[in-house]
Order: C-alpha cells, then structure tokens, then sequence
C-alpha cells in the first residue's frame, strides 16, 4: 500500500517530505421537564474557539505531516496533512492504518507505554518483513509538527518481536538533532539518549526507559540552562502540544438512540451520551449552538428550529429535534445517518473542554490545536449531508482551533471543496 497521489485547494507543508514517493500537491417515557441551563464559564469559551488571554494571532503547534516508513501495508509513505484532510482510497489501501498509527503517535505523546498504544503491535509489522539474527522485527512511523519553532521532526522505531519496545528515537529540527535515543544492550530495558546542550558540554547522554517516548519525558530531563537545551525543550513542547490534543470520533448511532445518564457532559469518542452533551453545550455556548441547528437543519429531513435535551422521569436525558410547531422529535427517531451527521457536526463546532480528550493542561487551550481523527467519515451519510459535514470541516480548520483527519469513500465532494486536502492511497 502506497501514496498515489495528493489533491486539494490548500497547499501543504512540504518540510521533511521525502523523495522518491509518488505524490503532489494541488491548490484546489413522558417527559418530566426541560434540562435547566448551565452556567457558562471558561469551558464555553474554550468550546467557542475564543483565545481568552492569548495573542490573537499565536501559532499553535500542529501535525502537518504523517510519515509511516514500515508500518503493516505501508511502505515509504508521506502523508501531507492540512487543517482539514481526507483519505481516499479502495479497501485494503490502509485509510484506517495510517489513522491508527497518528493516533498511536498521539498517545505516545500523552506518556502512554508503547504497548499502551499499540495493543496489538504484531499486526503493525511489516507482512514481509524478515527478523535479524536475533529474531527481532518491528516497524517506523513518524511525524512533523508545526509551530513557533518551526517544522520539528519526530521519528519511531520500535520493535515488536520478540518483546515490545522503543529501540530508536530522533527529533531534530533545521537538519540539527536535538534529541537521538538507540538500543545499546539488548539485555537492559533503556535505551542510551543523547541531546543537544551546545554548552561546555556540547550534548548530554542519559539513559531513559525502552517503553515510553523520550521526547515526551525531556522535559523532566532538561534543564534548560543553555541556549541547545532551551531550543531542544521547545522543539520537544511542540511536538507534544501538536500531537496530545486528538480525539477519535467514530459515532455509534445504535448506541445514541436511547436516554443517558446525566454524567460529566464530555462526548465519548462512539457519541453514546451525545445526548448528555447537548444539554451542556445548549447552555453554555449561543452562538456554536446556533451553528449546531443550523447544520441540523441543513441535513436532517423535516424542519428543524432547534437541538434540545430534556430530563425523564428516571433521572435519564435524551436529546430531540424541536419541529417549530409543537412537535419533537426524540433522536431515537432519525435516521443512521442523520445520527452520526448531528454527532459529527457537534465534534467539530466543540473543543477539548467538551470533547473526551487528554489536552494539555500545561498550555493554554487557546494555543491549542484539536485534532479530530474519524475513520470512515461519510459511512451512512447521503451526498447533501457529505457536503454539508465537509464544508462545516474546511471552515473550523481555517479557524486554526480544530483540525480533522478523515477517511471517505468518494473524494469527488471533499475534492472540491476549497481549503480541502485530499489523500490518495491505493493497495
């Protein structure tokens, strides 16, 4: 499997892209009472993608570029990534791979373990991938992130047989590393890093665990005394801030239909308690609500004046559809479709505050990028809602607060969609 070929209306990053692959970028029960409201707060205007306290024009770290040297059917493939990208390609081309490996690369960043993030790291090999003398088999993947510091490189190597672990790491930006770990003694659970200090000492070696990514522990390491260390700090900061903020969204409407418990109003990744969710951010935020009806409105059938949630009897919500003549309609009601439609429509007019995410707390929301990953985005969807979801997509991403990678099935609407990126991928 393979990059084929790169169309979009956004031109793409291409610091870090390597030579030799085939790709291009193109500009192109009765109801007991109605849910009371909430009192807005700090949490609303993190959702609204306000920048409360922070330069307007501050730019956040994000992933522009997804590199997966030898991972299960991928081969030297280089994925541009723009503030809303598609993945397009027949079964089989590795769409679900290459998300699966960013959000791995995700939580990593988050301080995960390596088996952590790759629960089943056997099936991440290479098929025809031979093992060493010593037995030994694994995979690379790696990753750029944008930002103050400019283009930061990140790149993995991990073996998989015949145990699980980190065996390699480099960060570097502008061509200089600032931080390189390798495998040393096989029979020692660390590996030997070394980083730039550009002091007296020009770098500074240490042992860190084989388990977790060094880049992420650096700051528990590095002082920063020196100017290298400060520098290598803030490359390592970026990269962190690009990756940790992701949520991968794949809506369940099967398990949307039913009332939920009143719980903590955070949307789970399957869009079980989206009905929880509405009764929080019907409140909180005016004006994303007001977005989130009209969006309803423009792909659900029937008339739609706005998105509510109420309270049953047994303590439970559910969410409904008010019609504008005295009617509601419970979303138990809608369509496959329509459900994960509304679902989708809410993750990308929300944030890390409503979102079930792990951001990080350390930086300001305002100068954090979401990154939303949804495998199979159009499954279900008809073309008008296709339309709607991925203009709703191109115009969140150019507000730089919410970014979204995707797999569809036909690239002929995303295509043609400006501030779009479309991936090519085939077998």
């Amino acid at each position: 499997m393979g990059l084929s070929s790169v169309s979009g209306a956004v031109s793409v990053p291409s610091q870090g892209r390597r030579t030799g692959v085939p790709a291009s970028v193109r500009p192109s029960g009765p109801v007991a009472r109605e849910v009371p409201a909430r009192p807005s707060g700090p949490i609303a205007a993190e959702a609204a993608g306000e920048r409360p306290g922070g330069p307007p024009d501050a730019p956040r770290p994000h992933v522009v570029e997804l590199r997966l040297s030898a991972f299960a059917g991928h081969r030297r493939a280089v994925f541009p990534l723009g503030p809303c990208t598609f993945l397009v390609g027949p079964s089989g081309s590795g769409k679900t791979t290459a998300l699966r490996a960013y959000e791995a690369l995700a939580r990593l960043a988050g301080g995960r373990t390596v088996g952590e993030a790759f629960p089943d790291s056997a099936a991440c090999v290479p098929e025809r991938a031979r093992p060493d003398a010593q037995r030994r088999r694994g995979f690379r993947i790696g990753c750029t992130a944008d930002g103050a510091e400019g283009p930061v490189r990140l790149d993995v190597a991990v073996q998989a047989e015949p145990e699980l672990r980190i065996v390699g790491e480099r960060l570097s930006a502008d061509g200089v590393v600032l931080l390189e770990t390798a495998l040393r003694d096989p029979g020692r659970r660390h590996v030997q890093a070394a980083w730039h200090t550009a002091g007296q000492t020009p770098v500074t070696r240490a042992p860190l665990p084989d388990d977790r990514l060094g880049t992420a522990l650096l700051p528990l390491r590095v002082s920063g005394r020196t100017d290298g260390q400060r520098r290598v700090l803030a490359a390592a900061e970026q990269m962190v801030v690009a990756l940790r903020s992701v949520f991968a969204c794949d809506p369940r409407p099967g398990r949307m239909r039913a009332p939920v418990p009143v719980g903590s109003g955070r949307l789970l990744g399957s869009c079980d308690n989206l009905a929880d969710v509405l009764w929080r951010t019907r409140s909180e935020c005016v004006r994303r609500h007001a977005r989130l009806v009209a969006a309803a409105r423009a792909g659900c059938a029937g008339p739609v004046t706005d998105v509510v949630a109420e309270l049953l009897a047994d303590g439970t919500v559910r969410g409904l559809l008010d019609r504008g003549d005295g009617v509601r309609t419970a979303l138990g009601r809608l369509g496959h479709g329509e459900l994960r439609y509304l679902a989708l429509s809410l993750v990308l007019l929300t944030g890390p505050g409503v979102l079930e995410v792990d951001p990080v707390r350390e930086v300001p929301a305002a100068l954090q990028t979401l990154s939303v990953l949804a495998d199979g985005l159009d499954r279900g969807l008809d073309p008008v809602q296709r339309a709607e979801l991925t203009a709703l997509a191109a115009r969140m991403g150019e507000r730089g607060h919410i970014r979204l990678v995707g797999s569809v099935s036909d690239p002929s609407g995303p295509a043609e969609t400006p501030g779009v990126t479309v991936v090519h991928l085939e077998p």
